[in-house]
């Protein structure tokens, strides 16, 4: 089986290369890293963009999965699956209030409407407090890996400092999934979206 996953940034290949070696030694990963579709999509996915998208998607052999949130929606339209459907499905299920930290403003939108869809999904109705963390993205583009996940964990400690009683922490982007490890002492889970979503792509 082999499993194709469309990426905008090239650092999320070592990500899932790491996880397939743990969840599922043998899979062959097809990485297609395409930085310029998140470029251009920041004020929505345009029909250049998704036409791209599509055909991508259209030219795999098995199964697809995007690791993109801002481009997912569209993604999910020619069939892939977005890398943050299993971890929202699995904030769903989860009591109490949901906080949903992101990085940058073109996944605000979508993260918040897929996370709705997995309450629905659940026939529950939970608060969801939006944290915005986008002053930190820079960091991100310049390649300083460790001081946007220091960064993220220490803004998402403060949240959740001021906030309690939260169910869950989400980390909207996969580019954000550093920030987990430095979480773990918090009583809260902490749901990032790699390892989900490529358990749920080696079950389709």
């Amino acid at each position: 089986m082999a499993l194709t996953l469309l990426h905008t940034a090239q650092t999320h290949c070592a990500t899932f290369d790491a996880l397939r070696d743990r969840i599922a030694p043998g899979l062959e990963l097809r990485h297609m890293v395409r930085p310029e579709w998140l470029a251009r999509s920041q004020g929505g996915v345009p029909a250049d963009v998704a036409a791209e998208i599509a055909s991508a998607a259209g030219q795999a052999e098995g199964p697809v999965l995007c690791t993109c949130t801002t481009i997912g929606p569209v993604a999910e339209t020619v069939g892939a699956l977005r890398v943050d459907w299993p971890m929202m499905q699995a904030a769903a299920r989860l009591e109490g209030p949901i906080l949903v930290a992101y990085a940058l403003d073109s996944t605000r939108d979508v993260s918040l409407a897929l996370l709705d869809r997995a309450l629905e999904q659940e026939a529950r109705h939970a608060e969801v407090r939006p944290l915005p963390l986008t002053q930190f993205w820079p960091l991100f583009e310049a390649g300083e890996r460790m001081a946007f996940d220091a960064s993220i964990a220490a803004g998402i400690r403060e949240a959740v400092r001021r906030v309690p009683g939260l169910g869950c922490v989400v980390l909207a982007q996969v580019s954000m999934a550093g920030a987990a490890p430095l979480l773990g002492d918090l009583a809260v889970p902490v749901l990032s979206a790699p390892d989900l979503a490529l358990r749920a792509a080696v079950e389709m």
